[in-house]
């Protein structure tokens, strides 16, 4: 059975997850012509250290999911907290995401965005059903981080900072 999201026990249920911060992130890969894609997503974390394996999820109506299910690799961008305009840019379903982005490219040719705190560059490693979404888990294979930057967070429906 599918729920609306506007079903108010739905709604409640969300509003009650978005109590937790988290990560924003942009998860980017190659599409079937080779042309970059990407999308913002706020549900990732880790799963082991040996091996190196992250999750993250993607809601399962979303036309950018046999993109990623077919991706051999895709990079786990960690949005800056000065990266609000790219999380908002990637969460968008406007033309062309890249415009501008002088990205660089990871293994694969996967995009890595410039600015981040951190990056993951990771091949498929499991895919799982997950309700109404679809759970990725990667196996890292390349790591970067910007120790002076501080991460983006979403937390109660908005941006937040890392105090100091």
């Amino acid at each position: 059975m599918t729920v609306s999201k506007n079903d108010p026990a739905a709604r409640a249920f969300r509003d009650t997850l978005g109590m937790f911060p988290t990560g924003v992130t942009v998860i980017t890969a190659r599409g079937p012509g080779g042309e970059p894609v990407g999308l913002t997503v706020s549900s990732f974390n880790s799963v082991s250290l040996t091996p190196p394996l992250v999750v993250w999820s993607l809601s399962g109506h979303l036309p950018s999911v046999p993109i990623f299910e077919s991706a051999a690799v895709y990079a786990i961008n960690v949005l800056a907290d000065d990266q609000q305009d790219i999380s908002q840019r990637f969460a968008s379903r406007g033309e062309d995401k890249f415009a501008g982005i002088a990205f660089t490219e990871g293994e694969g040719g996967v995009p890595i965005l410039p600015g981040c705190c951190a990056s993951f560059q990771c091949r498929q490693f499991a895919r799982h059903p997950g309700g109404d979404h679809v759970v990725f888990i990667g196996e890292v294979l390349a790591f970067e981080r910007d120790a002076a930057k501080r991460p983006l967070l979403f937390q109660g429906g908005a941006y937040r900072r890392l105090a100091d």
